[in-house]
């Protein structure tokens, strides 16, 4: 217990273990709606493209938050615009978008004085985040949960059977516009914690994990949100007492969760064979 219970002496880490539960949470339910509708690579770009907003709020001494939520919401809202174009797919709308986004965001990045200052945005820097991070994490992860909540049937179905859901009268771009956005405020918390380069992994991991386990999506949700949670408390602790990178030892620990999900799912499918 002792073991357990000394990391929460410091407030930087109670500060951590906070940001990373609500983060893991909000990254873990949007995930599932990610791995279910094949959107892995979307998370991976908004991530990348929050760099130029970081970049200029740095530079220009204003809320790096507000800044990397505003080119996130601009790349999500743009991939939902031309994905809708005729003749434009989605996958060609973030490709477009991912490049030029974070190759403007390294543009602006060599304008100032060293690489080395935006390290912590890029890798993150949980045991940094302050009261106010804190406050606007909890903000946006309550705005994420009550809009799932509320629409919670209409993107299952838009996501599950897109076709039916066009016939009942639901409009599947306007649901996928909504988890855009979900999706960059998720991501804009996320980079908070693992950093611009290792937030897709935190989103997408732990539902992928999940999915292995069950086709369930509200359990889906809740093994998600165990693995992304579990995974943010041991790479706090490990980071602790080995020194070591907290979100890369957060990812890698989803990472190995995954490892088990995927072993656990290969022997629960040589069983069922070897008894029929």
């Amino acid at each position: 217990m002792i073991w357990l219970m000394e990391p929460f002496h410091y407030a930087f880490m109670r500060s951590g273990f906070l940001a990373v539960f609500m983060v893991g949470v909000t990254c873990a339910v949007l995930g599932s709606y990610v791995v279910l509708r094949r959107m892995a690579f979307i998370g991976d770009a908004i991530a990348h493209t929050a760099l130029p907003g970081i970049v200029i709020a740095y530079l220009e001494h204003f809320s790096l938050f507000f800044g990397a939520l505003c080119a996130g919401l601009l790349t999500a809202l743009g991939i939902g615009w031309l994905s809708g174009r005729e003749g434009l797919r989605e996958d060609t709308a973030i490709g477009v978008l991912f490049t030029g986004m974070f190759a403007l965001g390294i543009l602006i990045i060599s304008t100032a004085r060293s690489f080395r200052d935006f390290s912590g945005m890029l890798f993150g820097d949980i045991l940094g985040v302050t009261f106010s991070d804190l406050l606007l994490i909890a903000i946006i992860t309550a705005i994420v949960l009550i809009v799932l909540a509320l629409l919670y049937k209409e993107l299952e179905l838009t996501s599950v059977d897109p076709s039916y859901s066009a016939v009942v009268g639901l409009r599947a771009d306007w649901m996928r516009n909504v988890l855009l956005v979900l999706l960059a405020l998720a991501v804009v918390t996320g980079i908070q914690a693992v950093g611009v380069i290792l937030t897709s992994a935190l989103l997408v991991t732990p539902a992928a994990a999940a999915s292995l386990l069950t086709r369930d999506l509200f359990r889906m949700m809740v093994l998600s949100a165990v693995f992304a949670v579990s995974s943010g408390f041991i790479g706090l602790y490990a980071s602790f007492y080995a020194n070591l990178n907290s979100g890369a030892a957060i990812v890698l620990t989803g990472t190995g969760w995954f490892a088990l999900a995927f072993a656990g799912s290969r022997l629960l499918r040589l069983k069922r064979h070897k008894s029929t």
